[in-house]
Formats: C-alpha cells, structure tokens, sequence
C-alpha cells in the first residue's frame, strides 16, 4: 500500500509542477482528499508556526518595499557588484550561512530570497544560481548552528557518548563552510544568462514579466524613507539573531496547568512573528509606507504564492508519514543494522520525508548510537540530515521558486531535474566528506 501512496504523492507534485503557480499547494488539496478520505490515513498537520513566519516576514518586507526600501538596498548592492556582478553567486550563499548559523533557524532565509532575486535580475545574473545555492547554504548553515534545535537534539543524543557541543562544532562548522563554497562553484555557470534564455525572454515576449528597469534614483524625503525602512528591517533581523544566540532575552511568561503555575519561555517562532509584524507597522507609521502599495507589491505576491504552494504540499507530506510512520522508521533500521556505513544514506532519505533536520535527528540518531556507532562517523554524517531538497516541497524551496519572477530558478519536468538538486548533493556530499576528514584528525 505504501508503494501506491507514493506514487500518487510523487504525481501530485508533477502535476503541480507543471501548472506552477499556487497550483503545487491546491493540488496538493486533491491528494490530501485521496490519503484522508479515501485510504483513511492520518490527516497530518500543516507547518503552522512556518507560514506565520513567513507571512510575517514578507508583510515586513513589503512594507520596506513600498516606502522604497527594496530600492534603496538594491543601488547599494549595484554599486557594489558593478565591477564584478557575478559575485553575488558567492556573497548570497555565505551571507545566508551566517545568518542561519547566528539566527538557528532556517526560515530567516524569508528576508533574503526577494532581495536576492531582484538584486540578480537589475544585475543581468540569472537568479536561479545565487537563489538555489543560498536554499541549500540555509540548510548547512542550521546544522552548524550551536543554537538550532537539530544540533540540540544532537548533543542530547551524543552526550551518553561523552561527546559534546565543542566537539561536534569543531567538526561540522569548517565542514559545512567549505562545503558552501564548493557548491557556490559547482553553480558559478548553471544555465543560460538571462539575455539567452528561452524562458525568461519569453515571459518579457509575452508580458508576463516586465524587463528589470533602471535603477530608481532616490532624492529627499523618499531617499529618507528608503533608507530608514531598510535599517529599520535590517535591526528587526539583527534582533532576531540576538534572541536566537541569547534565549534569556526572550521574555517569559506564566500559566496555569492543572491548577499549578507554570513558566516557559516564548519559542524563536512566534518571537519572529511579533518583532515583523511589529517592524511592518513601525515602516508604516514613520516612513510612510502605503498599505496599498505594500498588500499589491511584487514582494508580497511571491509571498502568497509560496504560502499556498507550502501550506498544500507540506501537509500532503506530513499525511503520508504518519500514514507509514512505522514502516520507514523500521524499513532504514534494519537497514542501517545490516550495513554501518548506510547510515548516512538512511539520514539523508528520512530527512526528505520529514522534511525536519532536527526531528531527523532524534527519530535516528539514537539508532546509530543502539548499533554502537563510533561517535566520530555520527558527527561526520551529521550534514547529511539536509536531504530536504531532493524532492522539491519544502518551504525554502519553494519560496526560492516563488520569488523568482524570471522563471529560471524552477522545479523541472521529472520533479527531481530541480534547480536545488546539483547544490544539493554536492554540498551535502562535501559537507560529509569534509566533517569524515576532519574527524579522523581531530
């Protein structure tokens, strides 16, 4: 039964694919009546907390966008790039690895993708290099952070083994770097400039897309604007980087369980929600940003393509795991039993079906630990929990899709000929081969 489950989970996401659009999330509807109507599996849950951070962040970024803000950053990084535009394929990815690392979660990427995407297209770069290489930098960035909740899971799980944070850092932070490096090389060329390719000069035929216009000059009180929604946006995301890297600021708060009072600390997601949402408004009300311009603007309609497009194929997803939950967990088991050095592979294939590093972690970490795996080659394979890009319907991902408007950063025709999958494996791969190196030294 599990195979005719996939099947049609696969075919959904073709079919998806290739309407584009906000079509991925509402034939995802389609496969959600299949699994839980029909075959009577478990309904699953949509990614909640994820789609209120990403709409948070994206009504911020509108906001910015409509007092000018989006061009006011992108003279600023032209004025940079002019000598040497291509640079972008290698600054985006790094600049988003040390983000993810400061921040310790991976959906910060929220902020940078429409940035990203406009600053390539005004450049004359095709989008799709900087945009998949950055997606798939967020991921190793995540797992290098001391504060994200994989590498958590994966101190509590090492730490019978005598193994702790140090350790595993020393490992994995030079590891997954360089291997960032490598995979921004590995795209430094993937496909056409964007003046040869057949797709985006046929969206300028057509109309579909307007060609990148010249860089707006701003003067005065909307140079003034400009400027100060895009400090304004860029303490929010500095904010952010310092309550992940300093859980006490968060604040507290108290409640009452079972007629005892309780305490617990706001987690990293709602806290995103708050401070963008906030910022949204501030730009608003002290620089003038029109709420019009900001619901109808570029930013926003790319955000609300990639919400659907996430709420619809992340719930299918959830649906068709917890229908064979058991199954999986015990298919790579016995797998991994049998044969030791599978258990990256085993990593790698779970973490697409859970679309989660960190519960990829605790759900088979523990595992390689029961079969007496040497704790070194449990750090090395650490990296090889980013298998979420392999099939394209994690939120990342089909944000990147979304935001660029030029069409060149896209999910290809057999599902798995993406524009995420040549980063993907050769920086996954490197990170692994790079922390196996270093362990045998260290």
């Amino acid at each position: 039964m599990i195979w005719i489950e996939l099947i049609i989970f696969l075919l959904i996401i073709i079919v998806g694919a290739k309407y584009g659009g906000i079509a991925m999330g509402t034939i995802a509807g389609i496969g959600l009546i299949i699994f839980v109507f029909i075959f009577k599996m478990p309904v699953g849950s949509p990614p909640v907390i994820v789609l209120g951070m990403i709409l948070a962040v994206i009504t911020a970024l509108s906001a910015m966008e409509a007092a000018g803000g989006l061009d006011y950053l992108v003279n600023l990084a032209e004025k940079i790039m002019r000598k040497r535009p291509q640079n972008i394929t290698f600054i985006a990815p790094l600049v988003t690895y040390v983000l993810i690392f400061a921040a310790g979660t991976q959906h910060v990427i929220y902020a940078l993708l429409p940035v990203i995407a406009e600053i390539s297209r005004k450049s004359g770069i095709r989008p799709e290099r900087p945009m998949s290489m950055s997606v798939i930098a967020a991921s190793q960035g995540l797992v290098a952070s001391p504060i994200s909740a994989a590498t958590v899971a994966m101190v509590g799980v090492l730490s019978v083994l005598g193994v702790g944070l140090t350790q595993i850092l020393m490992v994995i932070i030079p590891s997954t770097l360089l291997a960032v490096i490598i995979g921004s090389i590995s795209v430094y060329r993937m496909g056409k400039n964007l003046d040869k390719d057949p797709v985006y000069q046929e969206k300028l035929r057509t109309g579909k897309i307007k060609p990148a216009e010249e860089l707006k000059k701003l003067k005065g009180l909307e140079l003034k604007n400009a400027k100060g929604s895009t400090i304004l946006f860029f303490v929010a995301i500095l904010l952010v980087v310092l309550i992940g890297m300093y859980p006490e600021i968060r604040p507290t708060y108290e409640w009452i369980v079972n007629g005892e009072l309780t305490q617990d600390k706001i987690d990293m997601g709602p806290a995103i929600m708050i401070i963008m949402l906030a910022v949204a408004g501030l730009i608003m009300i002290l620089f003038k940003a029109d709420p019009g311009k900001t619901v109808g603007g570029s930013i926003m309609k790319s955000g609300i393509v990639a919400l659907i497009s996430i709420l619809g194929i992340s719930w299918l997803g959830s649906s068709f795991f917890e229908g064979n939950r058991m199954l999986i967990i015990e298919g790579v088991s016995d797998l991994i039993q049998d044969y030791q050095w599978v258990f990256g592979i085993g990593l790698f294939v779970l973490s697409i079906l859970l679309f989660s590093q960190a519960a990829t972690v605790v759900t088979l970490m523990p595992v390689g630990v029961a079969l007496d795996l040497p704790p070194e080659l449990l750090i090395a394979l650490y990296p090889a929990v980013n298998g979420f890009f392999f099939l394209p319907t994690y939120g990342t991902i089909l944000a990147g899709v979304s935001f660029d408007q030029t069409g060149t950063t896209k999910i290809g025709k057999y599902l798995v000929n993406h524009s995420f999958m040549l980063p993907g494996l050769i920086t996954t791969f490197s990170a692994v081969v790079i922390a196996l190196i270093i362990s045998y030294f260290i």
